[in-house]
């Protein structure tokens, strides 16, 4: 069950996150809370995996080196892979599409060479070639959304 508080969590800090020492105590006086009621309801939201994490969205390659990275899974296996592929915290996120490359990744890392070590990794840990797919053209997409959590 969300509370309110989740409910401003999920809706109001997708964007202008405050950038100072102790943001979640930032968070918590604009929202008349604690920092500790802050940082128990985001555990919450992660924790029933409503929220993978709080972070920054930073544009491909201005830090460090990413890449979006395909994968061929046969579908008895895609969850096991998938699986794997998320253990790496170097890959932010993944998701299956319908679609001979049915897994799809977004890996992020220090350096070009730290992103194919990684990559090499995931290959011989799964037994499946990964699809590179190096950016090309930047296309923007602002991920922000209004959540409708009046049911919620």
């Amino acid at each position: 069950m969300l509370t309110d508080l989740h409910k401003q969590l999920l809706n109001d800090f997708q964007r202008d996150f405050p950038l100072v020492e102790r943001p979640y105590l930032e968070i918590a006086n604009r929202l008349g809370v604690s920092e500790d009621e802050v940082l128990s309801a985001l555990a919450e939201l992660r924790d029933n995996r409503l929220i993978s994490r709080v972070g920054p969205v930073i544009p491909p390659n201005q830090i460090g080196a990413s890449m979006l990275v395909a994968m061929a899974v046969p579908e008895p296996e895609l969850q096991r892979i998938a699986d794997i592929v998320s253990r790496f915290p170097e890959v932010n996120h993944n998701y299956e599409r319908e679609h001979r490359f049915n897994l799809w990744f977004v890996a992020v890392a220090s350096t070009t060479d730290h992103l194919a070590r990684v990559l090499d990794s995931i290959e011989r840990e799964t037994g499946y070639l990964t699809q590179r797919l190096p950016l090309v053209n930047d296309f923007f997409i602002d991920l922000g959304f209004r959540l409708d959590l009046s049911h919620a």
